[in-house]
């Protein structure tokens, strides 16, 4: 199966191509929303030497990370769904950032950071080793103190915002992502997929409209 994997969780967007064992095209851009998801999409697909029908499932990277980002590429699966007779997957952001640590040879504890607005950011630590990683400790808000004792301990800090001396610098690549959707069966259906969203919603219901006159 034909798997396009869509990591747009982060300011570096991404789509890739799995078929046969291995990732066969793949396409980034930088920008954000200024980036045309539909040409990073078939620039992909070209690589990869691909027709759009032969994809058998999109799987989309979920964050945290970019909330518009990653509604966007959502509503690319979901309509793809609609279109074709596709499975779709939704994979977390973070463990694509932790495969990569692995990849790039990294070991140790490794606290992924994303971007959580509001001039703060979210935590998860991961153990990796030679031979894989594992969660440590789930996503939360990352406090200056907590920032402190970790650094003194010389964790390593990753992730696309990080900018500590010492730290690593890394996006979520499709590349990486559509190899994790390659090893699950777990599919969804397009209405489940959502966002990581880690805040808990917070919002004024507007007052019932006033007669005037």
């Amino acid at each position: 199966m034909k798997i396009l994997a869509l990591e747009f969780s982060s300011g570096e967007r991404s789509a890739a191509v799995f078929a046969d064992g291995g990732v066969r095209g793949a396409a980034s851009a930088t920008g954000g929303r200024d980036v045309k998801a539909l040409a990073l999409i078939g620039s992909a697909l070209r690589a990869a030497q691909c027709e759009r029908e032969e994809i058998g499932c999109v799987a989309v990277g979920l964050g945290p990370g970019s909330y518009a980002g990653i509604r966007a590429a959502i509503a690319l699966a979901q309509g793809w769904a609609l279109a074709r007779p596709v499975k779709l997957l939704g994979v977390s952001s973070a463990d694509c950032l932790a495969a990569q640590a692995q990849a790039a040879g990294w070991t140790g504890r490794v606290n992924i950071v994303m971007d959580a607005q509001r001039q703060e950011f979210f935590l998860a630590s991961y153990e990796v080793s030679a031979t894989g990683w594992s969660l440590a400790e789930p996503f939360h808000l990352l406090t200056d103190d907590e920032e402190q004792a970790r650094r003194q301990r010389g964790e390593l800090f990753a992730g696309p915002e990080v900018k500590g001396a010492g730290d690593r610098i890394l996006f979520p690549e499709a590349a990486t992502l559509a190899g994790l959707a390659a090893g699950r069966t777990d599919f969804v259906h397009g209405e489940s997929l959502e966002p990581v969203y880690l805040r808990v919603a917070n919002f004024v219901k507007a007052p019932p409209p006033r007669k005037v006159g």
